[in-house]
This record gives structure tokens, sequence and C-alpha cells, in this order.
């Protein structure tokens, strides 16, 4: 079904919008893929936070031209799905990690602002660590002293009861 000017005009403008928050940008080859798998990819993008959609190239283009994304027009041919994502590796994982599953889903392209990637770095961007893991390493990493010096300050008493305890036991059997 075709769509009309104005769907068209909200279509550029939908992804236009995506683009301005997006910090990754991956395409692929849907060709032969099973409806019912796409749907499984779109309910693992949505719980991802990843915008995935099948759009026509021409909107596409017409939405990244003048973006830090130009450079991906070259890539849009054939029928494709287009995933955006605030964070860098989620969209890169969330394709990949299907690509693997569905030999039929090949991934093309990818950009990140100002950058095109090719198809194998976006799987080698796919196996970073996602902001969240990375934060929570940093703080792991953050908090290893505090907890270190919490634990050595609580060694001079433990060390001190345990010294008294067997003081009192010995005059215990001295005692006895």
């Amino acid at each position: 079904m075709s769509l009309n000017l104005d769907d068209k005009k909200a279509v550029v403008a939908e992804i236009s919008e995506q683009l301005t928050n997006a910090q990754a940008v991956v395409i692929a080859e849907y060709r032969g893929v099973a409806v019912a798998d796409m749907t499984e990819l779109r309910k693992k993008a949505r719980e991802s936070g990843v915008y995935l959609r099948v759009l026509k190239n021409t909107l596409v283009r017409r939405a990244v031209e003048g973006t830090p994304f130009a450079g991906l027009a070259d890539q849009m041919v054939g029928p494709l799905a287009y995933g955006m994502s605030t964070d860098p590796v989620a969209a890169a994982k969330v394709l990949n990690d299907f690509a693997k599953a569905n030999e039929k889903f090949i991934i093309k392209a990818g950009a990140m602002p100002n950058a095109v990637m090719s198809d194998k770095d976006v799987a080698a961007l796919a196996t970073m660590p996602s902001r969240e893991e990375l934060l929570a390493k940093l703080m792991g990493t953050m908090q290893a002293p505090i907890a270190k010096f919490v634990q050595t300050l609580n060694e001079v008493p433990s060390k001190f009861v345990r010294t008294v305890a067997a003081l009192r036991d010995e005059r215990e059997k001295q005692a006895a």
C-alpha cells in the first residue's frame, strides 16, 4: 500500500526525530525471514530500547540527509530493516544476535555519528559490553578500595577482641 504525501512527510519526520537522539544505526536485509521471526526481533528490540522498523529506502535517505548518518545512504539498497538506538551498542547487539540465529537476516552496514561501519564492524561493536555493564564495572572498581579500607579498619578491633578472648581462655585454663 503506497503512502500519500502527508504520510511520507510524517514518516520522514519520525525517522529524523529518532536520528537526532540516535548514537547508532544498523541496517540489515531481511529477505526471506519469516514474519514470526521478525515479530520476535521487534519484541527483543523494544525490550532493549531499539527503534526497529522496515522502511522505504527513499524516505530514510531523505531523513538522513544533512545528519551525521548521511554516509549510510549508499548502503540503502534492497529490503532493509533499520535499527536505531541511543545506546551505541544496543542496536548492534540485538540485530547481530538475531542474524546469528537466522541466516537469511544479513547485516549490511551500520553507522555512528560521522562514521560508517561495515558488517564486521557492527559485529565487533555488538561484542562490547553495554553502557549499564560498563557503569557496573566502574562502580565495582571505585568501590573496591573503600571496601578494603573499611575491612582493614575493622580488622584492628577484631584482632584486639580475639587477643582478649585468647587471654581469657588461657587464664581459665590456668585457674582450672
